[in-house]
């Protein structure tokens, strides 16, 4: 990617900042007028990776609670980021089926996942993580942080990363929850956890079960129609979670998390259509896929000079197992991701006085990652490749960022962090981030500008073991980008919206090329390649709370996207217009709830092979609108019962060009807590 020239990207920071700094001194004389300054709210530590009031966050964030997701009764994850701006999903036909999310048009394995402090990106699926199994088991909160963030997380967050943090057990008493639920396409799911704790520790162990005969992944044509029936392809999943902290004085923590999921989905190949359809399109079949998926994390926390200064220390462990089956159960195709990572983060935070009192917090982080990769296939190319081909990529990092704060409305976060590949030449990724508070009308205007870095995958450089050959000669991809945007609460906060322009640019993007098979004519094969020139990403993004009345509260969001190749080629996966709009009216004192949401995909184009070459070229793919309707009951203060009604309006649509998705389909179900 050419990048950004300095002069756009720094006129954009400087106007947000000279108007910043035009506010400084009105502002004191607002500050000394006053009779004290109110309390501001903390967030989550996504942007900044420190905790620190909301006034502080110069970048663009959105977030989504428990709470909201319980009025929603929404079940994967995946279908929540739906509602966030900036965001877009693909899933390749119903529940369990390969799931992709891309931030502000970037690939989905440059969106970086986090899970309780855990990176959940596969090693051995293109270092991307797959949404299909993520369903919404103790989700305390979800924060999406949109633009470059490689000065703060290294690789992978050329997008955004998508932060996700799980309930953790509250001091009192053993409290036990559990809930069960069926209803369409043979669906059944049931979860059950017990939590509690004390000043001195917490817990909470959680798990679920779900199953569904689901419907066929491939979706039937009007010019291509298979002989019989389509069979359904079903998918059962399991999920263990465990969540312990332990605080043996009051300045220091031990807290250790660990996520088991094992599943089997049924799955519709990929390939050459028959009957005389020109294109490759998903084929009914037999094939399956099984995987067990093990996250865990053991972290040390202290707190020093009166919470002053603080020490983090961690250690992840990921193992991401999956196999695919054909209808003979042999097995074709495997692949096991492991990360092993160390982390280490310290803060110092100081104040100054003065004519213009100032707030300061200083980090310093170091980290290393090992990810290795392991796969096999049941047809080798060529014939004495390595089979399992097994590979291990090391990276270590540095980190340094530094943050002014000016009478507790005006803030400036300067990030910079140096990375030391074992294959790549070192990458250094830079961040600045501002923001300023208005006293009077609480305005909020804040700008960033970054950049990111997304190394080849041990899949890119060394191939598949099969039809995908070796690229050793491969460039990690680089990212630029700005935005610059405001929040704006009205109404003694029953209003609140929020607007973001954003540039970004991504050079040596990595893609794939088809090229003849030397070793048999005819044939072919394909490699990864670094694309000549730059893409280029342009939108914006709206968000807009109104809660007019007591107990209502409407929620709405768009994104405009505008993304083209280094060619001018529209970008294929990304809609150029996304929009939600949510309305949510809790009554009866709150023990009834209805909720109301319709999610709008506009029209994107895809990638389509010719059948017989797989020459690749792109096509348009349907808008679609969903309608998806939630209703609940308390009946006591321990039991609840609800039902929702998922694709109202019957759409048939596809996320992801020849793949099905569900039609209309009701769900009930009961909860209770002890």
């Amino acid at each position: 990617m050419s990048s950004l020239p300095c002069r756009s990207r720094c006129a954009a920071l400087a106007a947000s900042l000279a108007l910043s700094a035009a506010q400084i001194s009105s502002a004191a004389a607002q500050a000394e007028a006053s009779d004290g300054a109110a309390e501001l709210e903390e967030i989550s530590v996504t942007a900044n990776r420190i905790e620190g009031p909301q006034a502080a966050i110069g970048s663009a964030v959105s977030s989504i609670s428990r709470k909201e997701l319980e009025q929603q009764q929404i079940r994967v994850v995946s279908d929540a980021l739906r509602e966030l701006p900036g965001v877009a999903v693909n899933r390749t036909g119903p529940i369990g089926a390969a799931t992709a999310v891309r931030i502000r048009g970037a690939e989905a394995n440059q969106t970086l996942v986090l899970i309780d402090g855990i990176r959940m990106n596969d090693p051995g699926a293109g270092a991307e993580f797959d949404f299909a199994n993520l369903l919404n088991l103790e989700v305390e909160r979800i924060d999406v942080l949109r633009g470059p963030q490689s000065a703060l997380y290294g690789s992978d967050a050329i997008g955004g990363v998508v932060n996700i943090v799980t309930r953790r057990g509250e001091p009192g008493p053993t409290r036990l929850r559990a809930s069960i639920e069926g209803g369409s396409f043979g669906t059944a799911t049931g979860t059950a956890s017990v939590s509690g704790g004390t000043q001195a520790y917490d817990y909470l162990i959680a798990g679920q079960g779900f199953r569904t005969r689901g419907i066929s992944s491939a979706r039937r044509f009007d010019a291509y129609a298979p002989t019989g029936s389509l069979d359904r392809d079903g998918y059962r999943s399991g999920t263990g979670l465990a969540k312990v902290s332990v605080r043996p004085t009051d300045n220091l923590e031990f807290t250790g998390v660990a996520r088991y999921t094992a599943f089997d989905a049924d799955r519709d190949n990929f390939g050459a259509a028959s009957d005389g359809y020109p294109v490759a399109a998903a084929v009914d079949s037999r094939d399956t896929e099984k995987g067990k998926q093990f996250f865990g994390r053991a972290q040390a926390r202290a707190t020093l000079l009166e919470g002053a200064w603080d020490h983090v220390l961690g250690m992840s462990y990921t193992r991401q197992d999956r196999r695919s089956f054909d209808g003979s159960d042999l097995k074709t195709y495997a692949t096991l991701g492991e990360m092993t990572r160390f982390d280490y983060q310290t803060n110092i935070r100081f104040d100054a006085a003065g004519a213009l009192p100032t707030s300061h917090v200083v980090t310093f982080g170091a980290d290393h990652t090992r990810d290795a990769v392991k796969s096999y296939t049941a047809f080798p190319f060529p014939a004495d490749a390595p089979n399992p081909l097994r590979k291990h990529l090391d990276t270590s990092g540095l980190v340094g960022q530094y943050q002014i704060g000016f009478l507790e409305r005006f803030f400036v976060t300067g990030s910079i962090r140096q990375d030391f590949n074992d294959r790549f030449d070192e990458a250094t990724t830079y961040r600045v981030a501002s923001a300023y508070t208005f006293d009077h009308t609480r305005t909020k205007l804040r700008a960033s500008w970054g950049t990111g870095v997304k190394n080849p995958t041990a899949f890119e450089l060394f191939g598949y073991s099969g039809d995908y050959v070796p690229n050793e000669g491969l460039k990690p991809e680089r990212g630029e980008g700005w935005d610059i945007g405001f929040d704006q609460p009205l109404w003694s906060d029953r209003i609140v919206v929020d607007a973001t322009y954003f540039k970004q640019r991504v050079r040596d993007l990595i893609s794939s090329e088809t090229i003849a098979d030397p070793s048999d004519p005819g044939g072919f094969v394909s490699r990864a390649i670094n694309l000549a020139g730059a893409s280029r990403i342009d939108g914006v993004e709206l968000g807009l709370t109104v809660r007019p009345i007591d107990g209502l509260t409407l929620r709405a969001a768009y994104t405009f996207n505008d993304g083209e190749d280094a060619t001018g080629a529209t970008l294929v996966h990304r809609p150029r217009h996304v929009g939600s709009l949510n309305a949510n009216y809790a009554f009866l004192d709150g023990r009834a709830n209805v909720n109301l949401g319709v999610v709008y995909n506009g029209r994107q184009r895809e990638f389509i092979y010719d059948a017989v070459t797989y020459a690749r070229t792109t096509a348009p793919l349907k808008a679609y609108t969903l309608v998806n309707m939630a209703a609940s009951y308390k009946v006591t203060d321990n039991a609840e019962l609800y039902g929702r009604i998922e694709n109202l309006l019957d759409r048939r649509y596809e996320e992801a060009r020849t793949y099905a998705s569900t039609g209309r389909a009701a769900y009930g179900g009961v909860k209770v807590s002890f």
